[in-house]
């Protein structure tokens, strides 16, 4: 009689201890697998002419956020092109994975005579979520950037390349707690991929 009733008091208090562990904070999500060669597809559709190339290879729910993968193209900088050269973006992170050629990189906060963004910016809409673009970075970082180098760059803190002397290509990871970015799977990308880009 006594083994059946410590059993269950062991059953009870097993249950309360496990009720109280941690849960998954995606619940029963899958993983997501992107083979090399579709981000090489990305690379390899950008137009010889371009000066940046920005492209969604996937965005993933994790549960409590969405992470995205894109690659990015810069070409020669050619100074002075873009008169609020700074990016900012308000709710999403970037991390960079330099895979190719170099660039300078100024990073920081202090930022000067911003303009927002339009919500109908495709960048706003499918890439970076709210954002703005200034004309300076007072008491800037500079990040000299090759293949191999990550650089992470928190929501809020503005970017701004100053420097590429031939092209830089990188892989890029956003964070996105918010969810101000729309999804793309499997599919979307294989659809996406069978468009021609210009």
């Amino acid at each position: 009689m006594l083994k059946p009733i410590l059993f269950g008091a062991f059953a009870l208090a097993s249950a309360a201890l496990f009720q109280d562990a941690p849960r998954p904070t995606c619940n029963r999500c899958s993983s997501t697998y992107i083979p090399g060669s579709e981000i090489q597809s990305y690379l390899n559709r950008v137009p010889a002419s371009s000066a940046v190339s920005d492209q969604q290879v996937r965005a993933v729910d994790i549960g409590k956020a969405h992470v995205d993968i894109g690659v990015v193209y810069r070409g020669k900088l050619n100074p002075g092109a873009n008169q609020r050269p700074v990016a900012e973006h308000d709710q999403v992170s970037e991390v960079y994975h330099v895979i190719e050629g170099s660039a300078t990189l100024m990073t920081g906060s202090d930022l000067t005579e911003c303009q927002r963004r339009p919500p109908d910016n495709n960048a706003v809409k499918l890439l970076n979520g709210p954002s703005t673009d200034c004309t300076n970075i007072r008491n800037s970082t500079s990040n000299e950037l090759k293949a191999g180098d990550v650089i992470v760059i928190p929501a809020g803190v503005g970017h701004w390349f100053t420097k590429i002397d031939d092209h830089i290509k990188y892989l890029m990871v956003r964070m996105d707690p918010d969810k101000v970015t729309p999804l793309k799977t499997d599919a979307d990308s294989k659809t996406d991929l069978a468009t021609t880009k210009n």
